[in-house]
């Protein structure tokens, strides 16, 4: 029975008794949800255990290898403690729509067929939206329309792409392609788009911040991670992929270090660590696979254990910017030791899980020989510790004393912290069970004296580079430009100069025909008016003369 139990259907009931329930009962289906649909992911059998005709196609609603059931671990594990972060202080519908939004990710996870995943790929889109409007402001409204276009938008290409593969292979398989033509790199843009890939990236740094100290916790784990399991399912070894995340990885620290706003920086740094998955997904051995999937699942915990230190700092003080904050260790200690955590984690610290699952990226980069990739990816490692492991911690809890004194978080904010600084710590501290979820075998030992010498070095002086430059770190109430500008802004300003100069053209070209007009009534007035030419009464030899030339014109027009 288990074999024909599509996990994200469970997710998806749950999501709507939630919705209908209240009180502990609707505590209790949240949290109980995500952990039946854990148990229910570990006993599907490994292949395809369920199909369904549609249309003419027999699409697979259930494939399990071992990267789609490690990536619906995390998604399942990251909606129970989501849950736990949330339910005390979320409304219900936000509530409801989290779970109906991690059942889109659990859907893709186990899609067999291009069109099974694109089914669970826009459910993803509407609920995610439904997240970012429970913000509650006009900003959130706004910024979930452009998320909602941006999206939709995505959708639209990867869909086409999917109908173009399908009616020129006739297979709606999943299965690893290459960008070799129109429909390959459709569907490739499709997934870039939900991977934040830049020039398409300003959707997350815009959406994410404006929706609700808890629903931006639940946006950071699924989206960009569904996109990574996509490439590394359709797109391993293409080479482009290199390319896009190491711009991914420098976009997203140099945005994150001009950043004011705390939800900001963290939005950027996703852009910044889907980067490292990204190229390792390009680089496609073995090992960068094995990385790639390591470090999404690592990722999804450490970056949701800093958006709720951020998310309890807004929810109790009401500010996010860095401007407004500070000093705030001295009420919120759990808060801060939490954030710290994650903030190591996001660095690679030894003894955290970015540690243990990073430097596989880096290892994989250096076997194939691509020593400039390993410098690239070594060099983001140290913006990553200075905008995310230094930066954000620093003036969120440190710096100047803004003489804020919140209370700490609420216990079930709190325990979802300790939570996921546990694993943080607990699988950077021991990989081994993570490594073994990993799709291909690993032979890979993260601490090699070497290895967390040089990296102990770098991160440390990296640090000693913060507090040296701390005067230009200093942060200003500043709005940095991204490339959402050109349609947020240009295009709206070459739309509106566009419309004004039609309408001048309007106006001149209604101008010439009213004078034209004007003129052939003068005319009309002057031949066929009371005292025109032709109303004027004519001596009866010159009607005759008029009626003999107009009967002579006729006649020679009739016979020629």
């Amino acid at each position: 029975m288990i074999d024909w139990l599509p996990p994200g259907l469970i997710m998806l009931a749950g999501a709507l008794l939630v919705a209908l329930t209240r009180g502990h009962v609707r505590s209790l289906v949240l949290l109980a949800t995500p952990l039946l649909t854990l148990w229910v992911i570990w006993q599907l059998p490994e292949g395809i255990s369920l199909t369904a005709p549609f249309l003419k196609y027999n699409i697979e609603l259930i494939e399990v290898s071992p990267v789609r059931r490690l990536f619906a671990t995390i998604f399942a594990l990251m909606a129970f403690v989501g849950g736990l972060y949330a339910f005390r202080q979320a409304k219900a519908w936000e509530l409801a729509a989290a779970l109906a939004y991690a059942a889109g990710a659990i859907g893709v996870c186990f899609a067999g067929d291009l069109i099974t995943l694109f089914l669970f790929w826009e459910l993803m889109a509407i609920f995610s939206t439904v997240i970012v409007w429970c913000g509650g402001t006009e900003r959130a409204r706004a910024a979930g329309i452009r998320y909602a276009i941006m999206h939709l938008l995505g959708g639209v290409i990867l869909k086409v792409g999917i109908e173009g593969f399908v009616i020129h292979t006739g297979s709606i398989q999943l299965q690893p392609m290459l960008a070799n033509n129109l429909d390959t790199w459709m569907i490739l843009v499709g997934i870039l788009i939900n991977a934040a890939a830049p020039p398409v990236s300003a959707w997350l740094a815009d959406a994410y911040p404006e929706s609700s100290p808890t629903g931006s916790v639940v946006l950071s784990a699924f989206t960009t991670k569904t996109a990574v399991l996509a490439l590394i399912l359709l797109f391993p070894g293409e080479p482009v992929l290199i390319g896009v995340g190491l711009f991914m990885i420098f976009y997203g620290i140099i945005y994150a270090l001009l950043e004011n706003d705390a939800r900001r920086i963290l939005a950027y740094s996703i852009v910044n660590q889907v980067g490292f998955m990204v190229c390792a997904i390009g680089i496609g051995t073995e090992m960068a696979l094995n990385g790639a999937a390591a470090h999404a699942f690592a990722h999804i915990i450490y970056k949701a254990l800093l958006f709720m230190s951020a998310g309890v700092v807004v929810y109790r003080t009401g500010f996010s910017k860095c401007t407004d904050l500070g000093g705030l260790f001295r009420t919120m200690p759990l808060t801060t030791v939490c954030g710290i955590i994650g903030a190591l984690a996001i660095s690679s610290f030894p003894l955290t899980s970015g540690f243990t699952t990073k430097t596989m990226i880096s290892e994989a980069a250096i076997g194939e020989g691509l020593a400039l990739v390993y410098f690239l990816l070594t060099a983001a490692s140290a913006g990553v510790f200075l905008h995310a492991g230094i930066k954000f911690p620093w003036f969120v809890f440190f710096q100047k004393d803004s003489g804020l004194r919140p209370k700490d978080a609420p216990w079930n904010m709190g325990l979802a912290m300790v939570i996921f600084a546990g694993l943080c710590l607990g699988l950077g501290i021991y990989p081994d069970p993570l490594y073994a979820l990993l799709p291909y075998p690993v032979e890979f030992s993260a601490y090699k004296a070497g290895k967390v010498l040089f990296y102990l070095q770098l991160l440390l002086f990296s640090g000693l580079a913060f507090f040296l430059l701390l005067p230009w770190m200093q942060r200003t109430l500043t709005l940095s430009l991204d490339t959402d500008w050109v349609w947020r802004v240009a295009l709206l300003r070459a739309a509106t100069a566009g419309i004004n100069a039609l309408g001048s053209v309007g106006r001149v070209a209604q101008a010439g025909v009213v004078h034209r007009l004007q003129g052939l009534s003068r005319w009309l007035g002057r031949h066929w008016g009371y005292d025109g030419l032709f109303a004027r009464s004519w001596p009866i030899g010159t009607t005759a003369l008029w009626i003999a030339v107009l009967l002579t014109a006729y006649v020679l027009i009739y016979y020629t």
